[in-house]
């Protein structure tokens, strides 16, 4: 019977030093450790992709300026979208950079950074078909990346029109979906109006931007987590991004990433999405 106790007092001490680790103040082990973790996917151009082999993108460039600011690494660790999220929620990393699209459902989970872009929804299209208004989807095929807002938005603008698309398509990254507009199995997909216009750039004989964008105004802001011992982590990273802001910084990223800058609030209290 003693030994019984001893082992479930020594149970408990070790439950209760595993809870106080994981209450530890976020911006403490950050700084204690020197590294702060960040959690991405690498297939949503230009904010995060592969180029010639290598990680690049906007989030790259941003959190450069953050580690730098706050004297810490940078470790960068990818997975697919619909893993990342969960991924925060399970302590993998500190911090997503992502970036998502700042809705009030997921406000209620997670605590979002200043915006650092615009997010409204548009349509990227195949540049030789008969798209020229978001409209003219109905009755054709068209795709989305799975768990994304774009992709609700999407569905509730095919639902207001006379005739639905034929399909909306569900991929793992939108990557995926804009090789399907390449090869001719649909002939649209939506995504935020930065990131379709940065592909349709790279490849106007393929890919044209359906005006005006159909979406929503919304703004990407990096998600963390809501937990109040996250709270001094994600107050850091709004200083330095707000710095960036007021400096010229994030204009200047914004400028080499999109080709324009964007005019965003410091804070969304409450998304219209």
């Amino acid at each position: 019977m003693r030994r019984q106790l001893i082992a479930a007092a020594t149970g408990a001490a070790l439950f209760a030093s595993a809870m106080a680790a994981n209450a530890q103040d976020a911006l403490d082990r950050v700084m204690d450790a020197g590294v702060l973790k960040v959690g991405t996917e690498t297939a949503f151009a230009p904010f995060d992709f592969i180029d010639a082999g290598e990680h690049t993108g906007l989030n790259l460039d941003v959190f450069e300026e953050i580690g730098k600011d706050m004297g810490v690494e940078i470790e960068w660790i990818t997975l697919d979208w619909t893993g990342v999220l969960p991924g925060l929620e399970a302590g993998r990393f500190d911090v997503v950079a992502g970036p998502a699209t700042i809705t009030a459902d997921r406000m209620q989970r997670y605590r979002f950074s200043s915006p650092i872009a615009e997010a409204t929804v548009a349509i990227l299209a195949c540049a030789d078909c008969d798209i020229e208004t978001p409209e003219d989807i109905a009755g054709k095929p068209v795709g989305g990346a799975t768990g994304t807002a774009q992709l609700a938005q999407l569905r509730e603008f095919a639902a207001t029109l006379d005739t639905p698309p034929t399909s909306i398509g569900e991929y793992v990254s939108f990557n995926e979906s804009y090789a399907d507009i390449a090869a001719g199995r649909i002939v649209a997909v939506a995504n935020s109006l930065p990131n379709i216009a940065f592909v349709a750039q790279q490849r106007p004989e393929v890919f044209k931007v359906v005006k005006p964008a159909f979406g929503t105004p919304a703004y990407f802001g990096y998600p963390g987590r809501i937990e109040p011992e996250y709270a001094t982590l994600m107050d850091k990273i709004d200083e330095i991004l707000l710095a960036m802001k007021a400096d010229g910084r994030m204009a200047t990223l914004q400028e080499k990433w999109f080709g324009t800058t964007f005019d965003m609030p410091d804070y969304i209290i409450e998304p219209k999405i």
